[in-house]
């Protein structure tokens, strides 16, 4: 994981954005907070399993199916598989070493 202070490559009101194998951050005081950087990781994973790509096909198309469900930017950005799995376990540090393959399934 290479940790990117760039403020400009991550969307406006978030704090990170993950692109295997770089997370770009929007404030340098992020590279030290644990949770946070714990829950990139969380995200490197799922990208490694899914080939990178198609992780991105995935996420996109589950936040518009999302949209048109909650039509709610917001609620249909945490409703989204990876991010619930990365919100929920983003404090359990041991959370990827007994983390099933694909687990993001189970939050669909």
């Amino acid at each position: 994981m290479i940790l990117i202070v760039f403020k400009y490559l991550t969307p406006r009101g978030f704090r990170g954005l993950t692109f295997f194998p770089f997370v770009f951050l929007t404030n340098a005081a992020d590279k030290t907070n644990t949770v946070f950087i714990h829950h990139e990781r969380i995200h490197m994973r799922q990208q490694l399993e899914l080939l990178v790509v198609p992780f991105y096909v995935w996420y996109l198309l589950e936040y518009l199916f999302r949209l048109v469900q909650l039509k709610d930017k917001k609620k249909a950005y945490y409703a989204i598989s990876f991010e619930r799995e990365a919100y929920e376990n983003e404090k359990d540090l041991d959370y990827l070493k007994r983390r099933s393959f694909w687990n993001f399934v189970s939050y669909l």
